[in-house]
């Protein structure tokens, strides 16, 4: 037999939310949650780890000076592997760092791993400054 008060308590239960049916959607939803979380981790530590497995490229900007109205020049220090062709975009930027120039120069292979290099820079307009701002392997 039921109590009264057992009657009360299950039907408050219900009421509110708290019945065996809810109890079991709230932990399935965590566990759904819960793996869907882990999948996305789990392809972010795949992506990192593939994207990390490309040739060690560092740049470094040394120095920059305005040459004249129509050109920078850009010195720059490259570190890359033993062998490996690179490409670098050295751009010219003026006193509101838009873009005045842009040259991607190629940097043959070496055994040597870091090198210095200065480019030129031919603008559209006065720069201030001038700097790498990417470099990658072939």
């Amino acid at each position: 037999m039921v109590s009264n008060s057992e009657r009360d308590t299950s039907v408050l239960d219900e009421r509110y939310g708290r019945s065996r049916r809810n109890r079991t959607r709230e932990r399935r939803l965590a566990w759904f949650v819960g793996g869907a979380f882990g999948l996305v981790f789990l392809a972010w530590v795949v992506w990192a780890g593939i994207d990390a497995a490309g040739p060690g490229i560092e740049v470094r900007n040394t120095a920059h000076s305005v040459v004249d109205e129509g050109t920078v020049s850009v010195t720059f220090q490259l570190s890359a592997e033993a062998g490996t062709t690179t490409y670098c975009a050295v751009q010219a930027l003026n006193d509101t760092f838009a873009v005045v120039g842009w040259k991607v120069v190629e940097i043959p292979a070496s055994e040597q791993r870091t090198r210095t290099f200065t480019q030129e820079v031919t603008t559209v307009e006065p720069a201030s400054t001038g700097l790498i701002y990417r470099c990658w392997g072939a």
